[in-house]
């Protein structure tokens, strides 16, 4: 009986349509950078605008021969802060800037590893990031709506690599610069050797 039906069980799986297989949401790409290699998990099922424009850069090979560029340290705890890269206001490389996406909506908080993206005012993040050594909650989004509440869009989290993070927080800086970027500014930038999805 069993031999009779399996020429037609073989025969209609042969037939049958394909099932549709879903996209992970959890995207890992690696950062191979001149101090080691930094591996990160985008979340393009919370952060789909921010996570995906993260990886058109990648996929597009526009973060490749970029650098971090920002080493900034907290004041009392040069271990803790964030480093910054990406295309550095390179118009060449530079997609169309994306809509801010707060950690109020997301849910993924700026904790120790976090990658995030850098901007001026919400909505015109491009193709810079960072990535955070020690937990900066006050980078998450608060209550009252508003620019000044809107805090920095989160999208993922490094999974592998933070000792290299850690290496490129602790090199030397520039003492002078302007704004925000005084005094964090590397001297000899690191380079992002290659971006690619692993997985």
């Amino acid at each position: 009986m069993i031999r009779r039906f399996l020429p037609i069980a073989l025969a209609l799986l042969a037939i049958a349509p394909a099932q549709a297989v879903p996209a992970p949401s959890l995207v890992k790409v690696a950062l191979k950078t001149s101090e080691g290699t930094i591996v990160v998990a985008v979340d393009t099922r919370r952060a789909p605008i921010t996570a995906n424009n993260f990886l058109a850069y990648v996929d597009q090979k526009k973060l490749d021969g970029t650098t971090f560029y920002r080493a900034a340290r907290a004041i009392g705890n040069p271990k803790r802060g964030f480093i910054q890269g990406g295309v550095h206001r390179d118009a060449r490389r530079s997609l169309p800037p994306i809509r801010h996406e707060p950690t109020s909506k997301t849910g993924i908080r700026h904790v120790d590893g976090a990658i995030s993206m850098a901007r001026r005012e919400p909505g015109s993040a491009m193709g810079e990031f960072f990535i955070l050594a020690g937990a900066a909650p006050a980078m998450d989004a608060k209550p009252g709506g508003g620019d000044a509440n809107a805090g920095y869009a989160a999208f993922g989290k490094v999974v592998s690599g933070m000792p290299v993070v850690k290496r490129i927080l602790a090199v030397p800086t520039w003492p002078g610069g302007a704004g925000a970027m005084k005094g964090q500014l590397i001297r000899q930038p690191v380079k992002i050797i290659e971006a690619k999805r692993i997985g």
